[in-house]
């Protein structure tokens, strides 16, 4: 098949699933998980249920692909605040601080839907490779005497992670910017 065939093709394809991920997650928002079926999200996404049943084998299977597409969108976001330029020490600010926004809005989505999308290999891969770009950050920082360095890295990457969880119970960005502030406090040099 010519190439600019297979390209529309797959194009086609990924807009097809980019509709079926945006109206679930759209309808599992207003309805609940156990609300919506199959049938529901291939009239939202304007397609046949058979078309949908090509992609996807059941609702679950549709959250948890979206999730993994918000996911890599949520690190590529905080990958790109890590490159800019900058000190080290105003880059990781900025990745912290993005983080904790995200721990904020990630909060709206509680109890089973939660627990759905929370489990599997993705998310464990995604925590892993964000310790570990935090934790570079957190040493190209302590090697520019812009953060403590008599304190692991990994110790010190924990620190923030689990600190910046806390950010999911804040109801406003001031809260979130406060708990930001305070945490890098905590990273700060000693005089």
């Amino acid at each position: 098949m010519p190439k600019l065939w297979n390209e529309t093709i797959e194009e086609h394809r990924r807009a097809v699933r980019d509709a079926v991920l945006e109206s679930t997650a759209a309808l599992v928002a207003e309805q609940g998980l156990r609300a919506v079926t199959m049938s529901r999200i291939a009239e939202q996404s304007g397609i046949g249920r058979a078309t949908l049943y090509k992609y996807f084998p059941d609702v679950e299977s549709i959250m948890m692909a979206w999730h993994e597409r918000q996911i890599a969108g949520h690190l590529d976001e905080l990958a790109e605040l890590r490159d800019r330029p900058g000190t080290p020490g105003e880059r990781l600010a900025a990745v912290l601080e993005r983080y904790a926004l995200i721990q904020q809005q990630r909060h709206g989505h509680g109890g089973e839907f939660s627990a759905l999308l929370h489990r599997g290999d993705h998310v464990a891969h995604a925590e892993q490779h964000l310790h570990h770009f935090i934790r570079g950050l957190l040493s190209e920082a302590a090697k520019a005497g812009e953060v403590r360095d008599d304190v692991a890295s990994d110790e010190l990457t924990g620190y923030c992670l689990h600190a910046l969880a806390g950010a999911g119970g804040l109801s406003s960005k001031a809260a979130v910017k406060r708990l930001v502030a305070v945490t890098l406090t905590g990273l700060r040099p000693e005089s």
